[in-house]
């Protein structure tokens, strides 16, 4: 089966780069981005790369290259599914905030309104292609709803969770450690795997490309995610142990690193992980294995997010704790807002987390992150629903320069890894800081002898 015209339906953090790729890649290819989010499309659509709503390094030139020659972008959502040979679903499933499965179950009504949206408007066959992280044997959801339009249209549904880090989203996707592709075992099931497979194939190592059964693959991503953020709340927890007994975390995390059973990768202690996978993948796990009444499977994840949400409020009540016990009119500046460095997501960002603490103690927070802007900073607390817009607003000011934002501040804190933190004129800030000035290192990002030398009270997460 040749594909000429793919749709992907979802302009979001993982649509819009993995289709640029896709475009990049397969010249001959006609890729379309749609969403119903006219201010996005028209982001994605901006002759300016500094305007398109996603920041990725390299993200931006490919899409300047491939954009309006075999990559479009489009609100025209029916007009692309009524063209596409394979239709990529890569909408939010966002975790349940309502009914049965509250706080833990994955929110698919997106998903069904894509399908019942591509079963009206079909005339031929089609390959739907999972993108979103969704809940093992969503798969037959989606064929139950696309097989019963009557109007004889087949459709066959194919696994094709992504891999991808916020941040290196380029490189994964160019380089990729393995692409996995789920579909029936039937021959219709493999001949719309292959047709896949052959898309992928015109840069990734047919070997690294791997194909399993629907089940198989669409479980594969949540445990993938629940691995990771597994390694992570374990090395966290063991940060609290050094600090208690005067261990380095980062001497036992390299000690322990070096055991190839172990390896060294998502050991870095910090103040917790964020973005919009882990904890949402793992509370969906967790939801899963309740359903099954596997209760003690579902404790053992859960485990994870909790050390995830202490290790915040550790580092929160720590500043307090710190600074007299009291923060209450006190600035505290806060040196980055996304989760990680190399993006602009916020997502479950820890910064969140502590700040809402800080301000909760009445605390004066003082933002730069280098790709963030105030609107998101304060869509982001406005969110949690802790305090009034107004008060929120009140209580934050967002910078543009890192020197303004640590100026006259009590203590500062690293929330984001940036490299260029790292190369801040440190003695200058701490000149112009309140006297002691403390800075509490989450991400463990800045050389302790160096800060230590200026004058700074510097505290690292796991190191007694």
């Amino acid at each position: 089966m040749e594909i000429k015209n793919i749709c992907c339906i979802g302009a979001g953090y993982v649509g819009g780069p993995t289709m640029a790729i896709i475009a990049q890649k397969c010249p001959n290819i006609k890729v379309t981005v749609v969403d119903l989010n006219e201010t996005r499309i028209n982001a994605w659509n901006d002759s300016n790369p500094e305007n398109i709503p996603i920041y990725e390094p390299g993200l931006s030139d490919i899409v300047s290259e491939t954009r309006n020659k075999n990559l479009f972008f489009s609100t025209e959502v029916e007009k692309a599914i009524d063209l596409a040979d394979i239709i990529f679903i890569s909408v939010n499933t966002p975790t349940k905030t309502y009914g049965e499965g509250k706080g833990m179950a994955a929110d698919l009504k997106y998903i069904e309104l894509c399908a019942r949206q591509i079963a009206q408007v079909s005339k031929s066959d089609k390959i739907i292609v999972e993108k979103s992280t969704l809940p093992v044997r969503t798969a037959e959801a989606l064929k139950s709803i696309l097989d019963s339009t009557g109007n004889g249209v087949k459709f066959q549904i194919l696994s094709n969770p992504e891999f991808l880090a916020e941040g290196t989203a380029v490189a994964d996707l160019l380089n990729p450690d393995r692409v996995l592709i789920g579909g029936e075992n039937s021959q219709e099931g493999k001949t719309a795997m292959e047709a896949l497979v052959n898309v992928y194939a015109n840069w990734v190592p047919r070997e690294r490309i791997l194909t399993t059964n629907v089940w198989s693959s669409e479980l594969s991503k949540l445990t993938a995610n629940a691995f990771l953020a597994q390694r992570v709340s374990s090395i966290n927890a063991m940060s609290e142990l050094c600090e208690k007994t005067g261990a380095n975390v980062n001497e036992v995390s390299r000690a322990i690193g070096m055991d190839k059973r172990i390896g060294n990768k998502f050991l870095q202690s910090s103040v917790g992980f964020g973005g919009s996978c882990f904890q949402k993948d793992i509370l969906n796990l967790v939801y899963i294995a309740k359903s099954y009444g596997l209760n003690e499977v579902a404790d053992y994840w859960e485990q994870v997010i909790i050390m995830n949400d202490y290790q915040k409020k550790r580092f929160a009540s720590n500043i307090v704790k710190t600074l007299y016990n009291t923060v209450a009119d006190k600035k505290i500046t806060f040196l980055g807002w996304a989760f990680k460095k190399d993006t602009n997501d916020t997502r479950e960002s820890a910064a969140i987390y502590v700040a809402d603490k800080l301000l909760s103690e009445q605390a004066n927070i003082s933002i730069f992150d280098p790709k963030v802007s105030e609107k998101q900073v304060l869509f982001d607390l406005n969110y949690l629903e802790s305090r009034s817009t107004e008060k929120n607003k009140a209580g934050v000011i967002v910078h543009s320069d890192p020197y303004e934002a640590c100026k006259d501040t009590h203590a500062i804190c690293i929330l984001t890894e940036w490299d260029e933190f790292r190369t801040y004129d440190w003695q200058k800030i701490y000149d112009n800081m309140k006297k002691p000035a403390f800075v509490f290192d989450g991400r463990n990002l800045l050389d302790s002898d160096t800060l230590e030398k200026i004058g700074f009270n510097y505290y690292q997460i796991g190191v007694g």
